[in-house]
């Protein structure tokens, strides 16, 4: 008896999410434009010129032992307070949480699981992309340096890009992403780009991040922005597969046997608008 109060609350939701969305009619799923993919080579062009930087040791690595030797926790101390709290913006686990609530909710309301979808995807690319350049680089800290003008890599350490900083760049970013309107996405844009740069600031201050680290997060963060648009192919199909699985579960539940998949399977094609639509695999595009 409890299965089928579980099989039942999960029919009203995947009911829900059948029926039509409430978001605007003309509302577009961003597509790699032209403007997109300059901007996205710019962003990778300033990746590896501040990867270069590091690498070579240059005046980039001299100014991060400068702000460190500064150190703006002591100069500034009664700010340190606040922002111990500011750069929670940053952590991954309660902004993932905080982020994964409100598109859900979004989600329900649109009856559509692409938002999820999308952070969700978003997130796996953060943390391959970010955690493989960590690893590799292996650079230490300002707290753990050990030799005055060295970039302080190769040393075991886990700090360049700044997690933080890249983190923050996508899990706000992708509510500006996934805004239904423009207004609310110019709005969301300039929200999530003060929280991000607030965020990479902080660790600057607080003596977490060298300068470099925060710039090569903002960028590793922004890259993976700019690039989601190559992905909404995938984003479609894991929609379509969700709801086919739903179908599949379903009859099972009806019929106390699997059936056989769904050979109509839902699959993404570009309508001459521009815009991803679902239709049945063997249907001619319009």
């Amino acid at each position: 008896m409890r299965t089928d109060q579980i099989l039942t609350r999960l029919e009203r939701v995947f009911a829900r999410l059948d029926r039509e969305p409430e978001r605007p009619a003309h509302l577009q799923t961003p597509q790699m434009s032209r403007h997109r993919v300059v901007l996205l080579g710019s962003t990778l062009a300033f990746y590896l010129a501040i990867v270069v930087a590091v690498l070579t040791t240059s005046w980039l690595v001299r100014l991060d032992w400068q702000i460190m030797f500064f150190r703006p926790y002591e100069q500034w101390p009664q700010l340190h307070a606040f922002l111990d709290y500011l750069v929670v913006l940053g952590q991954r686990g309660p902004t993932a949480v905080m982020v994964a609530a409100w598109l859900g909710w979004r989600s329900w309301r649109q009856h559509t699981l692409r938002p999820l979808i999308t952070l969700g995807v978003a997130l796996l690319l953060l943390n391959v992309t970010v955690g493989s350049v960590k690893l590799g680089l292996g650079r230490l800290g300002p707290h753990y340096a050990t030799e005055i003008g060295s970039a302080e890599l190769f040393a075991g350490g886990d700090i360049f890009p700044s997690g933080h900083t890249a983190n923050a760049v996508v899990t706000w970013g992708i509510l500006a992403y996934l805004a239904s309107t423009v207004v609310t996405r110019r709005v969301l844009s300039v929200v999530s780009a003060v929280v991000s740069l607030s965020v990479g600031a902080t660790t600057v201050y607080l003596g977490t991040h060298w300068v470099s680290d925060v710039l090569l997060g903002w960028s590793a963060g922004l890259l993976i922005l700019l690039a989601l648009p190559w992905f909404e192919p995938l984003i479609a199909r894991t929609e379509a597969y969700v709801f086919d699985l739903r179908e599949l579960l379903r009859r099972r539940a009806e019929t106390g046997r699997m059936p056989a998949p769904v050979v109509s399977a839902l699959t993404p094609l570009l309508s001459a608008g521009g815009k991803w639509q679902l239709k049945p695999v063997g249907e001619p595009a319009a």
